[in-house]
């Protein structure tokens, strides 16, 4: 993977938790973790789409689609997951 490429990786994955941040709202800590969980789908989906050898939308060593995929997934759950509201006592 060449420098330019993982810059532009990182770059796609932020606009993505943050345009899932525009849509669902919150305060700054959520954009933050939408940011975070952003970058590690996007890249869960890229190491795959490299290890299984998929080229579903790529753009040089990037593989796009999947790692699209794997980004709005983990986006997804990380919602869900953070929509659970904890007892204190």
């Amino acid at each position: 993977m060449t420098l330019p490429s993982f810059i532009f990786g990182m770059l796609i994955s932020t606009l993505y938790g943050a345009a899932f941040h525009l849509l669902l709202g919150g305060n700054f800590g959520r954009l933050i973790f939408y940011i975070l969980v952003g970058w590690i789908g996007f890249w869960v989906g890229q190491m795959l789409a490299a290890k299984l050898n998929w080229t579903f939308i790529s753009l040089g060593p990037l593989h796009l689609g999947l790692a699209t995929l794997s980004s709005f997934l983990f986006l997804l759950v990380g919602y869900w997951l953070s929509l659970v509201d904890v007892a204190r006592d």
